[in-house]
């Protein structure tokens, strides 16, 4: 049986979990304090039903790709981990450049400190989070992944010209029947490359299941469930105008926070045959 979460650990707004033995629903995770500040982004993020959508189970093999933040991770690790698999992954940093030897360091010793910050931000053992990046799988971990999740990422993968090779290797990562869900702020159909290239973060979501096409994937579902209608995906400061980032401060914040955060599709995607 997996390490137990004791109640301590996580104080708990809603009914404390009934038994300490078993494992925190997603509703019990969600409910958590240390999600205090996340809480308000769940709004814009429905992470539910998202992770609902993307049929993901708290017994499966999860990776989280590019955990950032830790918006999701917050969510994924003590709902996964206790009696699932929970794996962060990042993308493999040989294809990358940096601007200073630090930011190369920062980005090579990931697999090594991810899992302390993550366990400080859950509370989760740092022992049940395994962190690596996408070409460095640990031994017996390719093939056996339920499910990659891919949160607000796929713009930063083009922009680096790493994302057939971060798809084929997330490929290579899925059990036969394992899917790989993806949120991603969705421009306007008819937006010129220009804009909807990566650079603004904003992809069109066509360009996306072509993407995901070419290496070898084929897709399952969509849902409008990150939808947003009022968000004219057309922003010269790109996504990052919107909340939470809000590029340009207090400077017109009222209009952008009634808009609330990006237009997002949501995406469903298998091993083609």
């Amino acid at each position: 049986m997996a390490p137990l979460f004791a109640v301590a650990a996580f104080a708990v707004s809603a009914p404390a979990l009934a038994e300490h033995h078993m494992a925190p629903s997603l509703e019990d995770v969600l409910a958590m304090d240390m999600r205090a500040d996340d809480a308000p982004r769940d709004a814009y993020r429905h992470p539910v039903e998202t992770l609902e959508f993307f049929q993901v189970e708290p017994g499966m093999t999860v990776v989280e790709y590019g955990p950032g933040g830790g918006w999701y991770t917050r969510v994924l690790a003590p709902w996964i981990a206790a009696h699932g698999t929970y794996y962060a992954v990042d993308g493999d940093s040989d294809q990358r450049s940096f601007s200073s030897r630090a930011a190369e360091g920062r980005t090579k010793s990931w697999p090594e400190t991810f899992p302390g910050v993550a366990a400080g931000w859950t509370g989760v053992d740092a022992d049940k989070i395994v962190a690596f990046e996408s070409d460095e799988a640990p031994e017996g971990v390719a093939g056996t992944v339920d499910r990659i999740l891919v949160f607000r990422a796929l713009h930063g993968l083009l922009n680096g010209n790493r994302a057939d090779s971060e798809l084929r290797n997330m490929r290579s990562l899925l059990a036969d029947d394992g899917m790989v869900g993806v949120v991603q702020h969705r421009a306007k159909a008819d937006a010129p490359w220009s804009y909807a290239n990566g650079s603004n973060g904003y992809l069109k979501q066509d360009d996306v299941v072509a993407l995901f096409a070419l290496n070898g994937f084929e897709l399952v579902d969509s849902s409008e469930v990150n939808a947003n209608p009022d968000d004219p995906a057309n922003w010269d400061g790109g996504v990052w105008t919107l909340p939470p980032v809000l590029r340009y401060g207090e400077d017109d914040r009222a209009r952008y926070d009634a808009i609330g955060e990006s237009d997002r599709m949501t995406l469903l995607f298998k091993k083609a045959d």
